[in-house]
C-alpha cells in the first residue's frame, strides 16, 4: 500500500521504511502512517491478470499472553471500493489475483483496526516476473493496545451522513458512473470543505474525464485542508507534468519527496520533471533513488541523460542495470549493441 505523504502523530506510531529491503514497520507509542508506491511499465500479462503478492513477518514478542491477534490484509481501489481481504499469519504470503491496471490502497488491520496503509500503483510492468510484490514486516504492540477509533493519518474521519455519501460515491466511480460520483462528491465538500480525501477522489475522477482545470483545483482544495497529503500532491505533479507543465510540477513533487522520501514515484515524476526543464544534473539524485526504490524505467532515463552528456561509459552501466531488472524488454538488443560497444572493460 500514495503517498502515502506527510506523517502525523496520533494514538500510536508506526515507522515506515521502504528500501531494498521489505517494507518495514514498527510500532512503538504513536501511530504514522504512510502510502508508497510500486508501480512499472508494461504488463506481460493482459489487462485483469495482474497480481500483486508478498511475503509476511510478524515480530510477536512484545504481543504478550493471551490468543493471537486477528491480522488482516485488505486491498482498496482508490476509485472503487474494498477488492478484497485475506486472513495473513506470521510466515504466510497474501496474494490477490485478477488486477486491472490502478490505483489501489492495502490495509493491515490487527483485531479489527488498522494499523497502517500503503499506497500502490499496479502499472504496466510488473516488478517480478510473477508480478507485483509488497513484503511486509510489522511488529505487533501488547494486545489490548488497539483501540478502536484509531484514524489514518491518511483516512478523513467524516460525518456518518457523509461517510454514506463517499462510500456510494466510490461505488459509482469504480462502476465508471463519473457524473453521479461527482455529484455525490460535491455534496460532501460543499458540507465539509476540510475532507481532503473527497477533494482528491474529486480531482482523480476530473482527470480521468479529461478535465484538468476542475482536476487541478480540486487538488489544490485537496492540499489546502491537509497540505502534506501525498496522494494529492503526487497527482497534481503527475497532472501537471501530463500536460508538459513540468515548472509547475516541481513545486507539489518537491513536496511530496520531502514528505516522504522514499516514494519511488514521486522521486521518479520529480527527476523527469528536471529533465524535461533541462536540469539533467538535478534529476539526477532522484532517479538514482527511484531506481532504488524499485522503478527500473529510472535506470533508462539515467541512460539517456548520461548518453546525452556525452557519458556513455556511465549510460551503458545504467542500461545494463535496466536489463538485469528487466530482461524482456522489448529494444534489448539495442541495449545490449550500446553497451558492448560503450562499457568500460
Amino acid at each position: 500500500m500514495t503517498s502515502l505523504f506527510g506523517f502525523e502523530k496520533i494514538t500510536l506510531t508506526a515507522l515506515a521504511l521502504m528500501t531494498k529491503k521489505p517494507f518495514q514497520l514498527i510500532c512503538l507509542s504513536l501511530l504514522v502512517f504512510g502510502f508508497f508506491t510500486l508501480a512499472g511499465q508494461r504488463a506481460a500479462a493482459q489487462a485483469g491478470n495482474q497480481i500483486l503478492f508478498g511475503d509476511v513477518k510478524i515480530d510477536e514478542s512484545n504481543a504478550g499472553e493471551g490468543p493471537p491477534p486477528k491480522i488482516m490484509v485488505i486491498l482498496y481501489k482508490d476509485m472503487g471500493g474494498e477488492v478484497g481481504r485475506q486472513p495473513i499469519s506470521n510466515r504466510s504470503r497474501y496474494r490477490f489475483q485478477n488486477l486491472v491496471k490502478a490505483d489501489y490502497q492495502l490495509a493491515v488491520e490487527v483485531d479489527s483496526i488498522e494499523i497502517a496503509r500503503i499506497r500502490i500503483v499496479i502499472g504496466e510492468l510488473s516488478t517480478t516476473p510473477y508480478g507485483f510484490q509488497q513484503d511486509l514486516e510489522f511488529a505487533l504492540k501488547p494486545r489490548g493496545s488497539y483501540k478502536p477509533g484509531i484514524v489514518s493519518a491518511d483516512a478523513y474521519n467524516r460525518s456518518s451522513a457523509n461517510k454514506s455519501l463517499y462510500d456510494k460515491a466510490q461505488e459509482a466511480a469504480e462502476k465508471k458512473k463519473y457524473d453521479q460520483a461527482i455529484t455525490l462528491l460535491r455534496q460532501i465538500v460543499d458540507s465539509d470543505k476540510m475532507d481532503f480525501q473527497a477533494w482528491t477522489l474529486l480531482g482523480t475522477i476530473y482527470r480521468v474525464q479529461e478535465k484538468p482545470d476542475d482536476a487541478e483545483k480540486a487538488y489544490l482544495s485537496a492540499l489546502e485542508a491537509k497540505p502534506t497529503y501525498m496522494l494529492a500532491l503526487i497527482d497534481l505533479g503527475r497532472l501537471r507534468s501530463a500536460q508538459k507543465k513540468y515548472d509547475a510540477a516541481i513545486d507539489p513533487l518537491t513536496r511530496a519527496v520531502e514528505a516522504q522520501p522514499e516514494s519511488a514515484e514521486a522521486n521518479l515524476l520529480l527527476g523527469e520533471a528536471y529533465i524535461q526543464i533541462r536540469k539533467g544534473s538535478k534529476a539526477i539524485g532522484y532517479l538514482n533513488e527511484a531506481a532504488r526504490l524499485g522503478r527500473p524505467e529510472a535506470h533508462l532515463r539515467l541512460g539517456w541523460l548520461y548518453n546525452a552528456a556525452g557519458m556513455k561509459d556511465k549510460a551503458a552501466i545504467e542500461y545494463e542495470e535496466f536489463l538485469k531488472k528487466k530482461p524482456d524488454y522489448a529494444d534489448r538488443k539495442k541495449l545490449e549493441e550500446y553497451i558492448a560497444a560503450n562499457k568500460k572493460s
